[in-house]
């Protein structure tokens, strides 16, 4: 089925296609297929964020990427289903362009950055 247009390009959704389920009673849903999370070796990283004490996940895509909405860039660039993994004091976090922009390798080794 098409792609859903409900979600704006900034969304975690956006471009994911829509199904149909047909219920017993004739009714159809419509539905977004399952999203998987990408290989992080995919994203091309530009900085390193260190966590600092009260940081969450939402202030810290406010703060790094200008949007508490795309937290969800976040984990995806750093391997993790779980954004709270994210939020632990002393952590390194990998900051990383969208995915599909830059070039070349991801250039992440676990070390470096900012």
């Amino acid at each position: 089925m098409s792609t859903d247009q409900r979600y704006p390009p900034n969304s975690r959704y956006h471009g994911i296609e829509t199904a149909e389920w047909t219920e017993a009673d004739g009714r159809t849903l419509v539905y977004l297929r399952r999203r998987f999370v990408p290989d992080p070796a995919r994203f091309v990283s530009f900085q390193e964020y260190r966590v600092v004490e009260g940081d969450h996940i939402d202030r810290m895509a406010a703060a790094v990427l200008g949007d508490p909405e795309q937290f969800w860039r976040l984990p995806d660039a750093n391997g993790d289903l779980d954004a709270r993994d994210l939020e632990e004091i002393g952590r390194r976090i990998r900051l990383t362009l969208p995915e599909g922009m830059g070039g070349g390798s991801s250039g992440w080794g676990g070390a470096g950055g900012a």
